[in-house]
């Protein structure tokens, strides 16, 4: 009930992804990646400061881009850190990167990658015009591969001047992991964002 008390919808959404990861939300360190955050969060403040009233404390503490991350660290007594990103179209890609970063630099402790995003609200939509894939939240439990597994691979190049731009690299990324298929290309607004089965 604290979890859900100090959360915004997209918030609750968030951590009930991350909680069903299981033991890698208890053991592993967290990337959490998205574009706007709790951007309602950000607006209820605005309102109030625009009628003269000072922000909620908790609400302030909890407008923090990173703020998701901390409190489910808090929640579960997780200690071993976390990262959080945005990256506009491109947040997802660059969450795996980090997340596979991570496990490079310490392949003994998994990651807890997760990502949503929402509509900016109409006040504010001109400045997420290309948000028609959302909302969207997605939990991923990573680690490094050991002898036998299956892994996915993947890759990032500068995306081509002709190349349409997706907002749906995350829904790209599931179809591909569930269909089985053998490869899957998703263009962000930076990047060509790929993804192969290792044979």
């Amino acid at each position: 009930m604290m979890v859900r008390r100090r959360t915004t919808a997209l918030g609750q959404k968030m951590i009930a992804g991350a909680l069903a990861c299981g033991e890698t939300a208890l053991t592993g360190r967290y990337v959490l990646a998205s574009r706007h955050g709790e951007f309602s969060r950000c607006l209820s403040m605005l309102k109030s400061l625009a009628a003269h009233e000072l922000p909620s404390p908790a609400e302030f503490s909890m407008a923090v881009h990173n703020g998701l991350a901390g409190l489910l660290s808090i929640h579960l007594g997780n200690t071993r850190g976390h990262t959080a990103l945005a990256a506009g179209l491109d947040t997802f890609g660059f969450g795996l990167i980090e997340a596979a970063a991570h496990l490079v630099e310490e392949p003994s402790e998994p990651v807890l990658l997760f990502f949503g995003d929402e509509p900016l609200p109409g006040e504010y939509d001109v400045f997420g015009k290309d948000d028609v894939d959302l909302p969207f939240v997605v939990a991923l439990a990573l680690r490094a591969p050991a002898a036998g597994d299956d892994c996915i691979l993947f890759d990032a190049v500068p995306r081509s001047a002709g190349a349409r731009p997706s907002t749906a690299a995350p829904a790209d990324f599931l179809r591909f992991l569930l269909s089985g298929a053998q490869s899957a290309v998703s263009e962000g607004a930076r990047m060509t964002w790929s993804w192969r089965r290792a044979t």
